[in-house]
């Protein structure tokens, strides 16, 4: 789960915010905006799995790992420090 969520940004949810981007006709995103759409695709998935991991017994100790891996994958998209991210933004507002 560890690889899961530091890959999470890369593999999920940059992809997933800059088709929303596309979608909502938005071509010139602040970096700003474009990281807290990216943090919002990282919550989904925290919360489909909290959904999904919910009703099994001794599931509490996985669900309090993924909520602190996402936490902490989050901050560090919000202060800039996700290359993949960071690169991403660039390409779509660039070339997008």
């Amino acid at each position: 789960m560890r690889r899961v969520l530091e890959e999470l940004a890369r593999s999920f949810a940059a992809p997933s915010a800059t088709t929303w981007f596309k979608v909502t006709s938005n071509k010139s995103p602040t970096c700003d905006e474009y990281r807290l759409k990216v943090v919002d695709f990282m919550n989904l998935f925290e919360n489909s799995l909290t959904l999904g991991y919910q009703n099994y017994p001794n599931s509490k100790d996985i669900l309090d790992f993924v909520k602190k891996g996402v936490r902490d994958q989050s901050n560090v998209i919000l202060s800039g420090k996700n290359k993949d991210v960071e690169k991403r933004y660039k390409y779509y507002v660039d070339y997008g």
